[in-house]
C-alpha cells in the first residue's frame, strides 16, 4: 500500500515537540488528514477523516480562546 501526502503545516512546540499536519491520499484516492506528533524519540501519527478533523480543529480554537485552560 503506498499513500502520497501532501504537507499542509508544522509547528515548533514547546518543550522540545513538533507537530505535522499532511493530507493523505491513499491508493483507494481515499484522503485524510494525517497529524503527526514528534516528542524525542517518540512519534504518534493519526489519520483523521474529515469530521474529526474539523471537530479537533473546533476543539483545539475553543481551547486557545480560553487561553489553554479548557
Amino acid at each position: 500500500m503506498t499513500e502520497d501526502f501532501r504537507e499542509i503545516a508544522a509547528f515548533d512546540l514547546p518543550y522540545s515537540r513538533k507537530a505535522q499536519v499532511r493530507e493523505v491520499t491513499f491508493d483507494s484516492g481515499m484522503k485524510m488528514t494525517r497529524l503527526i506528533l514528534r516528542e524525542g524519540k517518540r512519534i504518534t501519527q493519526v489519520d483523521l477523516d474529515a469530521d474529526s478533523a474539523r471537530n479537533l480543529a473546533a476543539a483545539l480554537i475553543e481551547g486557545a480562546g480560553s487561553g489553554g485552560n479548557a
